[in-house]
């Protein structure tokens, strides 16, 4: 059975595992599939266009258990397409974020894809300058990553005077002190995006298999790959069970769940949930104002949990604030791994510390002109205080099984350069 497990600050990690109690027995499959993409967010479609691309004779299959793809995570976000600056050089989510940009503007503009590239100020405080001059000296000794495309630069930025960026965007506060410039940053019409990798699946010959749960995972005892049962529609009550030769688990919130089915007691890995609320504003302290700012991030820890409480623009110009962090938990004898589901629903009792947050930095922002919007859920696998958490891409099963763990913020960025990756890895 799942459980909860105590976590300092009475943060709770869910262990939990795919088929626990036993209730779906063995079957044997039904016939074989080449790719079976588990998880119909925006990672997994482009990973399975991408299998689809690259090996157009084979059988590709994308399971998602909503009705429709998106549904959890990749709706849920600020649809921005970034630069590439907060994480350790040496990370995955460096090195995709940087080549996963240059994939996706370049997609944007051949698929017709709405997508912006606005730039980004990073604006401090005095007490913070030391922050965005670490990250300007970051950024003039990356390196371009595997695949880069020559010709542009891996990370343009530049750093600039609080006059200089109170130019830009008038608003500003007069405390900010200084602020760093990021060109490249850029926002997308992320349920577009998803349509197009729809579309391009289809039309290469994958399957899109939707309203399907999976209900257990069992590695083949007599070949490679792994054994896949799965329930398609709320009613049905018998499983059909294929034999997957590659089992790619993108599963977003619940890929850890996925994982644990396979995995000894001791080495499940629990999941952590940190909620993230948007608002939206229509009142006085933005007028003109055409490009994200995003303040310093709290940096209690090297984790990196937030990005702080930033402004956003979507493609028709309206301005939302957000995502905060507020990190829940299972109520002590939940076994439910989807009781996040709960915390979707926007409340107002946000509000007034975001407020506090965004007069930081733009101090003509009203109360009364924020609303509650929409709010999401971050897939984490460490807790509060942990040290910086990548993302995770790691092989069981004998290697036929691939499981993408804490794609969170760069994960849209990065979506197409990790599809990139884990398909080079399978050649």
């Amino acid at each position: 059975m799942p459980a909860a497990e105590m976590m300092p600050g009475a943060v709770r990690g869910l262990k939990a595992a795919l088929n626990s109690t036993g209730k779906y027995k063995y079957k044997a499959p039904e016939f074989s599939i080449d790719h079976v993409v588990v998880g119909g967010g925006v990672v997994g479609l482009a990973i399975a266009r991408q299998l689809c691309h690259r090996f157009p004779s084979k059988t590709t299959y994308l399971i998602e258990r909503h009705s429709r793809p998106g549904e959890e995570t990749s709706s849920r976000n600020s649809e921005v397409i970034h630069s590439g600056l907060y994480y350790p050089a040496d990370s995955l989510k460096t090195r995709f974020c940087l080549r996963g940009r240059q994939l996706l503007y370049k997609y944007c503009q051949s698929s017709g894809v709405d997508h912006r590239k606005t730039g980004k100020l990073v604006v401090a405080h005095a007490s913070q300058q030391s922050y965005i001059e670490n990250l300007y000296a970051k950024s003039l000794t990356l390196t371009p990553p595997p695949n880069f495309e020559a010709g542009t630069a891996v990370l343009p930025t530049e750093l600039i005077s609080g006059d200089a960026a109170r130019s830009m965007e008038p608003n500003l506060s007069g405390a900010i002190t200084g602020a760093l410039w990021s060109p490249e940053t850029g926002i997308i019409d992320s349920h577009a995006l998803m349509e197009s990798f729809e579309k391009d699946i289809s039309d290469i010959g994958g399957e899109l298999v939707y309203s399907t749960d999976i209900v257990r995972i069992d590695p083949s005892e007599q070949s490679s790959g792994c054994v896949v049962q799965m329930l398609t529609g709320g009613g049905a009550s018998v499983s059909d069970a294929v034999h997957a030769r590659t089992l790619i688990n993108a599963a977003g919130l619940s890929a850890p769940y996925l994982l644990n089915a396979i995995l000894p007691a001791e080495q499940q890995i629990p999941m952590y949930f940190a909620r993230g609320s948007y608002a939206s504003y229509s009142g006085p302290g933005i007028a003109g104002i055409s490009h994200l700012i995003y303040p310093c991030p709290e940096q209690t820890s090297h984790a990196f949990q937030g990005l702080g409480t930033h402004l956003t623009l979507d493609l028709q110009g309206k301005v939302r604030f957000g995502p905060d962090v507020e990190w829940v938990s299972p109520q002590d004898d939940s076994d439910d791994v989807t009781f996040w589901k709960k915390h979707l629903i926007p409340d107002s009792s946000r509000l007034e510390e975001m407020h506090q947050a965004v007069t930081r930095y733009l101090p003509g922002v009203s109360l009364e002109g924020m609303a509650t919007d929409y709010v999401g859920i971050r897939p984490k696998i460490a807790p509060p205080g942990s040290p910086f958490q990548d993302f995770v891409i790691r092989r069981d099963a004998n290697g036929s099984m691939i499981s993408l763990l804490a794609i969170e913020s760069p994960g849209l960025t990065s979506c197409m350069a990790i599809a990139e990756y884990v398909v080079e890895e399978m050649e």
